[in-house]
């Protein structure tokens, strides 16, 4: 049934099955949880770039589109649309920002929240039963397929890896703990006229324990207009974040991660035309760790490229901002005895600098995934052909060339070994008998 007004069920909502199939897998799959924004608390709320992602994997499998169509824009432009027609709206500041515009704009962020126009539109989730006989063939085959397409997207993320980076087996990543951080929802703070300063600063708090929270909300003043009050909160928000990143024991980045970390490093340190790879290197790592981690250390990263900047709050009188970022923040991202000091602040100065672009998916492992999706939903087997070449091909003649020329250079040595003077006849009857057991033909 429709919801009230029945407004996204008109014309191609009701004409195209694709439509509905894109809006069925929004409410099946989007991450529906209580969530803070600038520390008020919003129920039943999903965010822009978790909905992007749904649309995206669900065009990845669409029978109607080909590998060509889809793109990370195609997916905002759906969501976008979907948002017009009412199947959801945006919440917090943005539902009130938005208010006196003919139309809101969607935005494909981890910041942005929304939720469903119906209540009675809340997400088929599969109940959690251990009895999988309660469950019908068809919802097991759905849960079946969700655990492929996420094998899927991990394998084809991980070989993408290893083509840019030179790194051992990757299989640890893969384990690592996939908790969701548990929103603290004690504090009830008011901000008013919030600079983009204060506003990265807040959300880096809500990962922050209770006691953190309590500190920031007795220590901040009860005037929050007055202008002379901006630089009172931010340096009690910088000092409480510093502070709390310095008791942590471990970096957001896990140390056992250190030969990806070395790859990406150097291909930073590489000539230009390397900063395409870097960028991409890192956005496949970080696909794979931890949701919590991934979203704590976006918060952190947004922070500090806006604490850096050099016209804004002056952190420290005698230091550019910058400086004093990089020197205070690396080893809260990245601890790592290996790593030399200059490295590991250099991992963490191309993370700040591209934060923006750091947690969106590569085009290249969009369509190295929908290639893959895509043979096996014609039953073909995907393992015949990964879609990676880690080595360069060769013509026959060139493969004859060198091969030739091999064996100039095998022939030359034995005859120069036979020639020395300096080995004796017993020595040379056993190196001749050790070569002639791997190079008969010469």
């Amino acid at each position: 049934e429709p919801p009230a007004g029945g407004r996204y069920c008109d014309g191609p909502f009701q004409a195209t099955q694709l439509w509905n199939s894109i809006i069925h897998a929004l409410h099946s799959q989007v991450e529906i949880k209580r969530r803070r924004q600038h520390l008020k608390t919003y129920k039943n709320c999903f965010t822009g770039s978790n909905a992007v992602d749904v649309v995206l994997s669900h065009l990845m499998q669409s029978m109607y589109l080909s590998c060509n169509d889809i793109s990370r824009l195609k997916g905002v432009r759906v969501c976008q649309v979907l948002m017009d027609h009412k199947v959801f709206e945006p919440v917090g500041a943005k539902l009130y920002l938005f208010k006196n515009e003919k139309e809101p704009e969607f935005e494909d962020t981890n910041t942005s929240l929304y939720k469903f126009v119906n209540s009675s539109l809340t997400p088929f989730l599969p109940r959690k039963n251990e009895d999988n006989e309660s469950l019908s063939p068809e919802q097991i085959c759905k849960q079946k397929t969700k655990r492929l397409i996420e094998d899927v997207w991990k394998q084809q993320t991980l070989l993408r890896l290893l083509q840019l980076i030179d790194v051992p087996l990757l299989e640890d990543i893969l384990v690592s703990s996939a908790e969701h951080f548990k929103v603290n929802t004690k504090t009830n703070f008011s901000f008013y006229r919030l600079d983009k300063w204060l506003y990265a600063a807040i959300e880096c708090l809500e990962y922050f324990p209770d006691q953190f929270i309590v500190m920031v909300s007795q220590q901040l003043p009860q005037s929050p207009n007055k202008p002379s009050s901006l630089n009172t909160y931010k340096k009690i928000l910088f000092d409480i974040i510093i502070k709390y990143y310095s008791q942590k024991k471990d970096s957001l980045l896990a140390t056992q991660d250190l030969d990806i970390h070395s790859g990406i490093i150097e291909l930073i340190g590489k000539k230009k035309g390397n900063t395409d790879q870097a960028l991409e290197a890192s956005q496949l790592y970080l696909k794979l760790l931890a949701p919590n981690i991934r979203e704590e250390l976006h918060r952190l990263l947004a922070f500090i490229a806006i604490a850096s900047e050099s016209e804004g709050y002056k952190l420290q009188k005698q230091f550019d901002n910058r400086a004093v970022i990089i020197k205070t923040c690396t080893k809260f991202i990245l601890q790592n005895k290996t790593l030399s000091k200059p490295q590991a602040e250099l991992l963490t100065q191309f993370l700040m600098d591209n934060h923006s672009e750091l947690f969106k998916t590569p085009s290249t492992l969009l369509e190295l995934t929908s290639r893959r999706l895509q043979s096996l939903l014609e039953g073909q087997d995907p393992d015949i052909d990964s879609g990676f070449t880690f080595c360069q091909r060769v013509t026959t003649k060139e493969y004859e060339d060198q091969k030739q020329q091999t064996n100039q250079y095998l022939l030359a040595l034995v005859q120069g070994m036979d020639n020395d003077p300096t080995i004796t006849l017993k020595q040379k009857k056993k190196l001749i008998k050790e070569f002639r057991k791997y190079h008969s033909l010469i």
